[in-house]
């Protein structure tokens, strides 16, 4: 899968969670699916991992970064921590599975 300089044991924390939105869910008939992701991963190392794990053929990565957002807590105001959301397409006939083989 050409020359990754990281292997699969380094990527797979990096690759946070899914994102269960609205829009999320509604993509998910189309063949979409949404992650969020560490702000490090580059586009083929998102299709390297994601393929790796579910098993899936993966035609198309788009990801974003997200602005960094204040917040407040009390008297004090500070930042949240800015992460990368990415939506990847399957392949047709291909679906993500609940389980991890």
């Amino acid at each position: 899968m050409g020359n990754h300089t990281r292997n699969i044991a380094d990527l797979l924390p990096l690759i946070k969670y899914p994102l269960v939105t609205e829009k999320a869910v509604e993509l998910n008939g189309k063949r979409q699916y949404a992650f969020i992701v560490d702000k490090s991963l580059t586009k083929i190392e998102i299709k390297f991992v994601i393929e790796s794990i579910f098993k899936v053929t993966i035609i198309d990565v788009k990801t974003c970064i997200l602005p960094e957002k204040s917040r407040r807590v009390g008297r004090f105001i500070g930042k949240k921590a800015q992460y990368k959301k990415t939506y990847v397409k399957l392949k047709e006939g291909d679906i993500l599975t609940d389980s991890i083989t």
